[in-house]
């Protein structure tokens, strides 16, 4: 391949790039979140159907699993049903007694967009979407969901209160049971415990399972305004597999395999935001995925089966996670939870990028000029490889007179041609694929920050200066795509001119383009891009001005 079409090659691969992530997405109407059910539970959904089984392990050759008890769903009855409502610092959630799942989720310190006050909802169970983490016990001699009581139906953590608890009990067939939710002040973890007193004189086992529900709807954060996607499914982790993901098709079409692991969790993921279960790490437990009578898919675990003794007692428990995607958050949760905030296949890159986005904003406090230093750091650590391209393709611009000679004079025998082209970059030390390093070497760093900036959860609703007030969203004024392409524009004035005619056309399109398509792209990451050309014009300049005042390059050069 000869290099002006190897020069062309590279800006078009980015470009290709670029086309695939702006239109492989979900283009699905934003659905408007619901708010926060009554207390009375007037807006919820009917339970599930009477023949449920949607908290029922499924079948396996496990020793743990033999004789275990289907749970199936309680009857329907009505929807009136009572909710017990729960206020954090950073938690509103509504749980469900029949059962006592967490049936709502909003997130105060998130909100629903930039200019509204009402809080982003994760977990809902009314008409627009169901997501739900739904919890349960395996109780040998017990079918159906227990119908919990609590003493209030409303509780709220207080300023003075670094701890809240949350009791529901009920007596089943003469156990004693008490779950207890626990909610911590700043975490978005809560512990999710069982204890069990058998007043009777027959031994009987149980387990805990744990299962996040959820329907197809879109996902509230992605779509046509963001101009790309995030990945919306279910996930879990085990020692073996640290992070795999199970896209909502392989659940319904059962290709997910029942997985017994030590340790683990299980996860359904979307842009910013994830719910998961995390069981206690010590102990063996299955891991599944399964669709529920409502038709929603199902990622779920089942611990390990424990023996609860006549007249004896039992703990069971698991934490579950409802928040946003914030690697110290998830990282104190559970091993490698932290994994589901998905760079993608360029994470080596993507990590340590964002470590160091993480460290210059700890000094700065402002993500946005933490992205211009950023780019200056990463500017400044290409710098070497950066100079030795630019001074080839000053050469190469100041010999194009040359370069078009041989071309006129051996076109006819590409062969011919070739040969004494190589001979001129030898004699005058060109590189003919160094003009290609800068853009090869920037494209892995600029696709690993594009998934990085998509990721991250931080710079929602993170403010930078005067109109970009949202680094996550789109310039609303389409003010730095302009600058971006201007720049670029100003970048190509500098390089060598095509000696194709129609290649020249192009090359001098792909600014236009760029500028097309970078219009909703994040602000975050077009400041970079700005920032990274104007950088680069500025070295590119001052090369380019050096070797065209050196008389030595070119010297004794055939004339025409």
């Amino acid at each position: 391949m000869d290099v002006k079409r190897l020069l062309l090659l590279v800006p078009l691969a980015l470009l290709a790039y670029l086309l695939v992530v702006q239109w492989n997405q979900d283009y699905g109407q934003v659905t408007t979140l619901p708010d926060a059910p009554a207390i009375s539970g007037d807006e919820q959904r009917e339970p599930a159907d009477t023949n449920g089984g949607d908290l029922a392990v499924p079948s396996t050759s496990s020793s743990q699993d033999q004789g275990a008890e289907a749970m199936p769903d309680a009857p329907a009855t009505d929807n009136t049903r009572d909710l017990v409502a729960v206020v954090t610092d950073v938690l509103d959630v509504r749980i469900d007694p029949q059962g006592g799942d967490i049936v709502y989720a909003a997130l105060p310190d998130h909100r629903l967009t930039l200019d509204s006050d009402r809080p982003y909802v994760l977990l809902s169970d009314s008409q627009t979407r169901s997501y739900v983490a739904r919890s349960g016990l395996q109780l040998e001699g017990h079918e159906g969901r227990i119908a919990f009581s609590a003493e209030q139906n409303e509780y709220r953590m207080t300023q003075d209160d670094d701890r809240l608890e949350v009791d529901l009990t009920a007596e089943v067939n003469g156990v004693d049971i008490t779950k207890r939710l626990t909610f911590e002040r700043g975490d978005y973890a809560v512990d999710v415990e069982y204890f069990l007193t058998n007043n009777t004189e027959e031994a009987l086992t149980t387990r805990f399972i744990g299962q996040l529900a959820r329907d197809e709807s879109p996902d509230p954060t992605s779509g046509p305004a963001m101009g790309m996607s995030s990945y919306l499914g279910a996930a879990y982790s085990s020692p073996e597999d640290r992070y795999q993901k199970i896209d909502f098709d392989a659940i319904k079409s059962g290709d997910f395999p029942n997985r017994d692991a030590e340790g683990g969790w299980v996860a359904i993921i979307q842009h910013y935001f994830v719910s998961a279960w995390a069981p206690p790490q010590d102990q063996q437990n299955l891991y599944y995925a399964t669709t529920d009578s409502q038709n929603r898919n199902v990622a779920a675990f089942a611990g390990a089966t424990q023996n609860l003794a006549a007249d004896g007692q039992a703990r069971l428990g698991a934490t579950l996670y409802m928040g946003p995607k914030v690697q110290d958050y998830l990282e104190q949760v559970a091993p490698n939870l932290k994994l589901t905030v998905d760079f993608g296949w360029l994470w080596f890159i993507a990590n340590p990028l964002f470590w160091l986005l993480d460290q210059i904003h700890d000094l700065l406090g402002n993500w946005g000029w933490s992205i211009v230093v950023l780019t200056i750091v990463v500017k400044l650590a290409l710098w070497p490889l950066s100079a030795k391209a630019y001074k080839s393709m000053g050469r190469m611009r100041k010999l194009g007179p040359e370069m078009q000679r041989l071309k006129e004079q051996y076109g006819d025998d590409r062969q011919k041609m070739s040969q004494e082209m190589m001979k001129f970059y030898q004699k005058e030390k060109i590189n003919p694929l160094g003009g290609c390093l800068p853009i090869l070497v920037q494209m892995p760093v600029f696709i690993a920050l594009y998934w990085m900036l998509l990721e991250s959860v931080e710079l929602r609703h993170a403010p930078f200066i005067f109109w970009i007030q949202d680094l996550s969203v789109k310039d609303p004024y389409f003010i730095l795509p302009i600058l971006m392409g201007a720049s670029m524009f100003v970048q190509q004035q500098l390089n060598p001119t095509p000696p194709d005619p129609m290649q020249a056309k192009i090359m001098k399109m792909l600014p236009i383009v760029f500028t097309f398509f970078f219009l909703w792209f994040p602000a975050g990451l077009v400041i970079y891009w700005v920032v990274n050309n104007c950088i680069s014009i500025a070295q590119q300049y001052v090369i380019t001005r050096k070797i065209e005042r050196d008389p030595s390059i070119g010297k004794g050069l055939k004339t025409k």
